[in-house]
């Protein structure tokens, strides 16, 4: 336990150096919150909507997208295969990964909260149920992403190529669940696609926390429907892991 918290110090430290990564990660979703104005309908702003999707859309991008393409250069480097030749179980490379994706999506977030909050006047849950829901869909995201972005690293052929991998996917799952958007004005097959993948179900899961329950009816199925948000989060982190279990390579295809 002891080395993988050091690993996961060591990751966030590495995190933390990186000051270009560390401004897009931390206020790019906060910056976006300045963009987008005006009310959906019975009062409630649009920030109240759209921070939903930004909540999301930063879990996803700590978990699933950072990564899938960190991962790939690592392996690329060559530090994957000379952990290989350390006595460090391997468990604790990706202990120290999880340590620093949660660590990047809790700051996040309350960067976000508190900007939207401070600037905008966001409406915070004001009910212990919500904050616990809050928590259950959040926790439930990270680790479909984080597992999905460890999964997905496998497909990169080299570390160069996989921001161009792995960008497209995470901003077309962005586009059609509903992140800058309200989601059922999109157009239906768009919401179907959406509903075979997490970032969906995560936006559904925290509008239920941010908006009024009147909403709940605009939802797909009439309602924000959270057994639903549950069985796809905690299948997604069954079939990712799975993924991770067959498919995770620490060599290079040329190192065999």
């Amino acid at each position: 336990m002891k080395l993988g918290l050091r690993q996961g110090v060591l990751e966030i430290k590495q995190f933390l150096r990186s000051r270009e990564q560390v401004m897009f990660t931390l206020a790019f979703p906060a910056i976006l919150i300045l963009v987008f104005s005006g009310e959906i309908g019975d009062g409630v702003k649009f920030t109240q909507y759209f921070v939903t999707g930004m909540i999301a859309t930063g879990l996803m991008t700590a978990g699933f997208q950072s990564l899938a393409i960190q991962i790939p250069q690592e392996r690329d480097r060559g530090v994957l295969k000379r952990l290989l030749g350390t006595p460090m179980p391997r468990w604790v490379y990706f202990a120290g990964k999880v340590l620093m994706v949660t660590f990047i999506a809790v700051l996040e977030t309350i960067i976000l909260l508190t900007v939207a909050t401070l600037l905008f006047g966001l409406r915070l849950p004001d009910t212990a149920e919500q904050w616990l829901t809050f928590l259950w869909v959040s926790a439930l995201g990270i680790t479909a992403c984080t597992l999905c972005g460890v999964a997905f690293s496998s497909l990169a052929r080299t570390g160069r190529s996989a921001p161009a991998v792995v960008t497209p996917v995470a901003l077309i799952l962005q586009f059609i669940s509903g992140v800058f958007f309200v989601f059922t004005s999109l157009p239906v097959w768009m919401q179907n696609v959406a509903s075979l993948f997490p970032l969906k179900w995560m936006c559904q899961g925290l509008r239920s926390v941010f908006l009024p329950a009147s909403f709940g009816p605009r939802e797909p199925g009439g309602s924000y429907d959270l057994p639903m948000v549950a069985l796809v989060l905690g299948g997604w982190c069954v079939v990712a892991l799975v993924l991770c279990l067959t498919t995770f390579r620490w060599t290079t295809r040329r190192d065999g």
